[in-house]
């Protein structure tokens, strides 16, 4: 090499270490909600070609970080980044054609950029393949196929991958059933916070299949799902664990809570034994206008318990409605006298 050509090699190389040290600055600013100094740094940058810079900017203008809101902006950053290689712009694109939020909704192109992006191991694409082969969204619809990009994904730590996974054994789908394998999917995707395997992990102690039934481990993962938020299942079955004392204590008051919470929500199991809490006092005063109010609307929704209830309270209704009739009457002749 001639002396020109180590020193231009030099200069390139120093180069080229500032660059990485400005794109480390931006992404440090933008993790730490710092978009200001992250706008700063990665906008020459992507200007110059950088694909990281390009991926990151175009989240930008897409979520409206530091930036307004320009979905246009946005997508044209990315399609820089994806036509570089990012394999995280690759799977932002496929998830703009599957929605169709910001392009015209394209299965067939969401999958084209999902298969791009999960060449390079992208474990969300590698979710979002299995899940359109599960869906048959773009694609003809395949259980061994979904399992097959599910388990690629699941096994780098996708959450929701870990949960359908979870799914596909517990049915059968796909594969012949294993509860075994479906309590260790679950518990995978239980331990990562998804609360819908969380219910299901619950469901599974609660009813012993794949484990040794364990009605504290049961009441334990029904817990869990509840802090996620409003998982109807799980409060209707921590108000049952209640209301019996499996797993806990029993306490009725506390089991009227958890029914309360998941019959607001439309749940016509919990609005049943919510109605009957009522009409029986378990937990709360007897208020038989609460009772035929919670009853009602589990009737309206095909609860044929509910249905079979309501003619019964409505016949003690019209009789404390009669004696209470009779009590004013012998007042008001006492009060003649």
């Amino acid at each position: 090499m001639t002396r020109l050509g180590r020193i231009l090699f030099v200069s390139l190389a120093l180069v080229s270490a500032a660059a990485q040290a400005d794109l480390q600055d931006g992404l440090t600013a933008y993790y730490q909600g710092n978009y200001a100094a992250a706008l700063k740094q990665l906008k020459p940058l992507a200007a110059k070609g950088d694909a990281k810079a390009q991926y990151q900017l175009g989240t930008m203008y897409f979520f409206g970080r530091g930036v307004g809101k320009d979905h246009k902006t946005a997508m044209n950053w990315l399609f820089k980044a994806a036509e570089q290689g990012n394999a995280e712009a690759q799977s932002m694109l496929g998830d703009a054609y599957a929605d169709g939020d910001t392009v015209e909704k394209d299965p067939a192109k969401a999958l084209a950029w999902f298969r791009k992006a999960a060449m390079q191991g992208d474990k969300n694409a590698e979710y979002n393949i299995g899940y359109a082969y599960d869906s048959g969204h773009g694609v003809r619809q395949d259980d061994s196929l979904a399992l097959e990009w599910y388990r690629k994904a699941a096994t780098q730590g996708h959450t929701k991958a870990q949960y359908n996974l979870g799914l596909m054994y517990y049915a059968g789908q796909g594969v012949a059933r294993d509860y075994r394998e479906a309590l260790s999917w679950f518990t995978q995707a239980a331990e990562r916070g998804d609360a819908d395997a969380q219910f299901n992990l619950g469901v599974m102690y609660d009813n012993g299949e794949g484990v040794a039934q364990d009605y504290q481990q049961a009441f334990k993962w029904y817990n869990e799902a509840v802090k996620q938020g409003n998982n109807v299942h799980a409060q209707f079955s921590l108000g049952e664990m209640y209301a019996v004392g499996r797993g806990v204590a029993p306490d009725a008051a506390e089991a009227a809570l958890w029914f309360t919470r998941a019959a607001k929500q439309g749940y016509s199991r919990a609005q049943y034994n919510l109605g009957i809490a009522y009409e029986k006092g378990q937990g709360v005063a007897v208020d038989l206008s609460e009772a035929r109010n919670w009853l009602s609307r589990a009737a309206k929704a095909g609860d044929a318990r509910a249905q079979a209830e309501i003619p019964l309270l409505e016949q003690r209704i019209r009789g404390e409605d009669i004696r209470s009739g009779a009590g004013q009457k012998r007042k008001q002749r006492a009060k003649l006298r």
